[in-house]
């Protein structure tokens, strides 16, 4: 008879202990989904809709340089550029994509923000010299643009950005 109190007992603690962890895990996933609510809101309020522009060679001609016509290095653009030189397959690429994205956000109207796919764009690629993906180059308005290799995390892109495309 004790013992199958006791086991009585145990079960119902456990089953009271699981249907809280359930309360609790609901609990979180609700607080968790009004944090990016409120996170989206935010980002809406302050920044802006701008995104990532992928380039293809046609596009880079018009709207970054057009080596063909010009050997000489004369950028286009009206406002300075960073230019992500990646692949689909690539993990530091993926890694540093929402990056990109958050800062196309933040910097708004400020500076462009392009993706040159190196699998399908290889004769750029290969004008720049691309060797290592990601690859990222900052084109300020006046002056010869700069190339960075690798995943470089967003305090460090934000500071680049600042200093060479926009001189604060």
């Amino acid at each position: 008879m004790k013992t199958s109190k006791l086991s009585a007992a145990l079960f119902l603690a456990i089953a009271i202990l699981l249907i809280s962890c359930k309360k609790e895990t609901n609990k979180e996933q609700k607080d968790n989904e009004i944090v990016k609510i409120e996170s989206n809101e935010n980002r809406t309020k302050k920044g802006s809709n701008m995104k990532t522009i992928k380039l293809t060679k046609t596009e880079f001609l018009t709207k970054v340089a057009n080596y063909e016509a010009n050997p000489e290095w004369k950028y286009l653009g009206d406002k300075p550029a960073l230019i992500d030189f990646y692949a689909d397959w690539c993990g530091p690429c993926k890694a540093i994509a929402p990056t990109l994205e958050e800062l196309a956000a933040e910097y708004g109207d400020q500076i462009y923000i392009y993706k040159i796919d190196t699998d399908k764009e290889q004769e750029l690629a290969a004008l720049f010299g691309i060797r290592s993906i990601p690859s990222l180059l900052f084109i300020p308005m006046n002056g010869q643009p700069q190339m960075s290799q690798g995943a470089v995390p967003k305090p460090e892109l934000k500071s680049a950005i600042d200093k060479i495309l926009l001189n604060k």
